[in-house]
């Protein structure tokens, strides 16, 4: 598989503390890949060591798009979680001056923005002052100012903050459709039913260092629980004393629980079919959440 970008063995402490330690990880052309972590992990310090503002204190970072070991400042988007813009500047000129720092010539700019605008129902706002727009406003303009130049990779970290459903909603279709294009996205977010619904793969950080990396499908094989549902004809009450069963919610015609580690579905289901008469039945591993919060927690409190 082709990489985009390779981050191999980076070092980063401050004043005697790491903040990152030891991580490896690539990232492929095209895919959307997700950078978790709870605040204090070291995701930050990470992401500005790929954006090259800080140098790793050991270890490399490298691009295949690089130049001499340099990155063109028009290869890569970002969208940072500190939301800074100037307030009394107007937003034509906001996404104009920002443009021509990423070599966009000013008509094209001008072009792309308004079609931009237009996509978010902004367009009326195109002359008006930045201090005039809501915060959800002012998320989409620097949204459009991180993907304006149209870059190959982007740097997307908590997108979602501070937006109503709606938008959320939007910048998650904005994201499917940057992927479609071809373009490559990192996204840093705590919006766990957005991480699944969005990433090819996954890295968890803590502590500064790598807890898990993968697939979705593998981090759910083998960090995740079979979460079942039954609905049944027959007395249910044996449940309760089935040591391969941990969470049980018991009701007269149905139950919900999480088979114990190493308890094959297929086997629990066949023990089933004798005392009762099962009606529908699913099954289905741990969301993302509840995976993150457990690993995180076994994992100690973050030190940076």
């Amino acid at each position: 598989m082709s990489e985009i970008l390779r981050v191999t063995e980076v070092h980063k402490q401050f004043d005697g503390t790491r903040a990152v330690n030891g991580i490896s990880f690539s990232v492929s052309p095209g895919e959307v890949f997700g950078l978790l972590g709870p605040n204090g992990a070291g995701k930050t310090t990470l992401i500005r060591m790929i954006l090259g503002i800080f140098q790793p204190d050991q270890g490399s970072v490298n691009f295949s798009f690089a130049l001499n070991g340099h990155l063109p400042k028009d290869k890569v988007g970002y969208l940072p979680e500190e939301r800074g813009l100037y307030e009394d500047r107007k937003i034509s000129d906001t996404l104009l001056y920002l443009a021509s720092l990423k070599q966009v010539a000013p008509e094209r700019a001008r072009e792309r923005a308004l079609r931009w605008l237009e996509r978010m129902e902004l367009t009326k706002y195109f002359e008006r002052r930045v201090r005039e727009l809501s915060k959800g406003m002012q998320q989409k303009i620097q949204f459009i100012a991180s993907v304006l130049h149209e870059p190959p990779f982007v740097v997307l970290d908590e997108p979602f903050s501070g937006l109503d459903p709606v938008n959320q909603d939007l910048f998650r279709d904005l994201i499917l459709e940057l992927k479609a294009k071809g373009t490559t996205v990192l996204l840093s977010s705590h919006q766990m039913n957005f991480v699944e619904d969005l990433c090819d793969r996954i890295l968890l950080v803590n502590r500064g260092q790598a807890i898990v990396y993968g697939t979705l499908k593998e981090i759910k094989k083998t960090h995740g629980h079979d979460h079942v549902y039954l609905e049944f004809k027959g007395d249910g009450r044996f449940l309760q004393s089935d040591n391969r069963i941990k969470a049980l919610q018991l009701k007269e015609t149905h139950a919900q629980f999480v088979l114990a580690p190493g308890v094959s579905v297929s086997d629990f289901l066949k023990s089933l079919s004798s005392p009762l008469e099962i009606e529908q039945i699913s099954i289905e591993k741990s969301p993302l959440h509840e995976i993150f919060v457990n690993l995180v927690k076994s994992t100690g409190a973050p030190s940076a």
